[in-house]
């Protein structure tokens, strides 16, 4: 998506999240919109974002938006549900953007770590579509300690999930504890490590996503609840597969 092309200013403002069409034209009365270091005359007048300020300031992200975030646990990744909504850790004007900033995927509301959120829509069919074999790494936290037969099962390619029609895709686990694992997944099915490990008779107890594709949450250092802005280009070479 591109700003680089004239239109409306009460349609650009608008589509950025910072107002209605109303709040623009009140705006231009206060003298809070300049355009070229003009003061702007009209909500019709046809500008590029680069050549709009708001109170003097350039315009948030207008050439378009896209995150990676510590999702917390406990937030839920829906702009609609009942609860604490990871849209809460954003300026609330992203949530009016057109189109909407939403999540690439979706972590379960007690699964925390690494989460991509953006408003390109083809970016988060590329990140998503299985054809990409973009993997994902769980840390896994465990009520009882391993049985020692966990990594032949998933890395097999035959452990089927109740209610599914297809066995999971060979996986790689790698020990880290009594109780603890990582799980690197190359689909990305409902709630599907918690299945696989209740499918071996354990129960998942933490769960975190540390990792999509090379794009690490400890190289990012973010704390939960904390974002960063990244370009499509940069986040797709980070992701995909070498």
């Amino acid at each position: 998506m591109s700003r680089s092309k004239t239109e409306r200013l009460d349609r650009l403002l608008s589509n950025l999240g910072y107002g209605s069409r109303k709040d623009v034209g009140y705006w231009i009365k206060e003298g809070l919109i300049s355009v070229d270091d003009q003061l702007a005359k009209s909500v019709s007048q046809k500008v590029t974002a680069e050549s709009v300020r708001l109170e003097g300031e350039p315009l948030d992200h207008p050439d378009g938006l896209t995150l990676i975030y510590h999702k917390p646990r406990g937030s839920v990744c829906s702009h609609k549900e009942m609860g604490l909504l990871i849209y809460a850790d954003f300026p609330e004007r992203w949530g009016d953007r057109k189109p909407p900033l939403s999540s690439v995927g979706r972590l379960d509301k007690e699964t925390s770590g690494l989460l991509i959120l953006t408003d390109d829509g083809h970016l988060n069919h590329h990140l998503t579509s299985p054809k990409h074999h973009i993997s994902k790494t769980y840390a896994v936290r465990l009520d009882s300690p391993l049985s020692g037969n966990e990594q032949e099962i998933f890395s097999s390619g035959r452990l089927m999930l109740e209610g599914d029609e297809k066995p999971c895709l060979p996986a790689e686990m790698t020990v880290s504890g009594e109780k603890e694992a990582l799980l690197v997944l190359h689909e990305g099915r409902y709630h599907q490590v918690r299945r696989m490990f209740a499918a071996v008779g354990n129960h998942v107890t933490t769960l975190t996503r540390t990792h999509i594709g090379a794009l690490s949450l400890d190289e990012a250092a973010l704390a939960p609840g904390e974002y960063q802005t990244i370009e499509s280009e940069a986040l797709i070479a980070r992701v995909s597969p070498k």
